[in-house]
């Protein structure tokens, strides 16, 4: 059976390659696994019904449209037309709800009844739970045990949906590893469980399909911008990038459209040549990690590197296949934020605006600090997240504007 699913906007081939990056390395074991999702997902992803059930709880239970917000404020001190695309305003506080809604409602009709996720600064870990609790699923959710503590306030959440938190001490206790164990998890227990990954990484047909579900992001930027502006299409495009699902969603529906300049932001940590970084793509060199093909931060022999970052959802030492490519092409350009140059975005954004946004926001803010656009452009910046769950790590580093 041809499981290829045909993507108007995405460079992505049959095997699921993006260029040179993508594919799917993966054992044996989760042979049967990704061949069933790859046909489950070309078997629903354009069906009418399912896109009705899909697009009914982004309407109804999500909130979308999300507000694409011009903010005037923002725009006078840089000097430009400045748009904030409000992803914080969805449904548990982040754009994660949009790909956890799309994957569950998937894995529901695989006829699934156990789900299973990892989660960095928890958003995702969030918006799983949430959407298991609505469908009456089993869920558990893999969380690095470092992670577990800095971000608490979401770690309590999903135990209030009713999911089970496992923390992972392995490595340095944070995203990748809670990957790992996820993995793990999913090889011992094919049958019944569905793997619901947060970001547009691991083997094909999980970048496409996570960039699919949120894709709607785009898809309203462009008619919300038509509406308020007479343009559809902005100037510049800016997004955080870890894994890459937010930018994914941000950037899909201009891909195509070169006159769109698009940026992504990843995170710098302590700078760049610190050795206290997560900045991938400025550092990493071509390697597998987590089933695919793309930039990984490693040592010279090949070993995979711990990345840094103040921020919890961006401490990835890959990134997903679409990015490196975007990067490795020159569609995308790359900005390295550190630590400091995102926490005072983010309070500048806050006392600008009143919108206090998650630290991976505050990374794509950083960007109008190191780019310059002039008085007619416009910019759109995607705030993937709310600040609520990083508020004891602002309140570590205040900052003096």
């Amino acid at each position: 059976m041809n499981t290829f699913v045909n993507d108007p906007f995405l460079p992505v081939d049959e095997e699921g390659f993006y260029g040179e990056f993508g594919g799917a390395f993966i054992p044996e074991i989760l042979h049967d696994n990704i061949e069933r999702l790859k046909e489950a997902f070309a078997k629903y992803i354009d069906d009418p019904q399912f896109i009705a059930e899909y697009e009914g709880l982004l309407a109804d239970y999500v909130g979308r449209p999300t507000p694409l917000y011009h903010a005037r404020r923002l725009s006078g001190h840089y000097g430009t037309n400045i748009y904030l695309k409000r992803e914080d305003l969805c449904h548990t506080g982040a754009h994660k709800i949009n790909n956890a809604i799309g994957s569950v409602l998937l894995a529901r009709r695989m006829g699934k009844t156990r789900i299973i996720a990892e989660t960095g600064a928890g958003q995702h870990g969030v918006a799983v739970a949430t959407v298991c609790a609505l469908t009456g699923l089993e869920c558990v959710i893999y969380m690095g045990a470092t992670d577990v503590e800095r971000q608490r306030p979401n770690v309590e959440r999903i135990k209030m949906l009713g999911a089970e938190v496992r923390p992972v001490t392995s490595g340095n206790m944070t995203l990748k590893d809670a990957t790992n164990e996820a993995i793990r998890d999913w090889c011992c227990n094919p049958e019944d469980t569905f793997y619901v990954i947060g970001s547009t990484v691991g083997p094909h047909p999980y970048p496409q399909l996570v960039a699919r579900f949120q894709s709607v992001i785009s898809r309203e930027i462009r008619r919300q911008l038509k509406a308020q502006t007479g343009r559809e299409l902005p100037d510049c495009v800016i997004a955080c990038i870890g894994g890459g699902s937010n930018a994914a969603g941000a950037f899909y529906h201009f891909l195509k459209e070169p006159r769109v300049r698009l940026i992504a932001a990843e995170a710098a940590g302590l700078g760049v040549d610190t050795g206290e970084s997560a900045a991938t793509i400025r550092l990493g060199r071509e390697g597998i990690i987590h089933g695919s093909r793309t930039l990984v931060m490693q040592t010279p022999d090949g070993q995979i590197t711990e990345p840094y970052s103040i921020s919890a959802g961006l401490d990835y030492p890959g990134v997903g296949p679409l990015h490196a490519y975007l990067a490795r092409s020159g569609r995308a350009e790359v900005a390295a934020v550190t630590d400091d140059e995102a926490s005072k975005a983010a309070y500048f954004l806050t006392r600008t605006e009143g919108i206090i946004p998650a630290l991976e926001s505050a990374h794509a803010l950083a960007v109008l600090d190191q780019r310059k656009f002039g008085p007619d452009d416009i910019v759109v910046i995607n705030v993937s997240g709310r600040g609520d769950k990083d508020m004891h790590t602002y309140l570590r580093h205040p900052m003096e504007l």
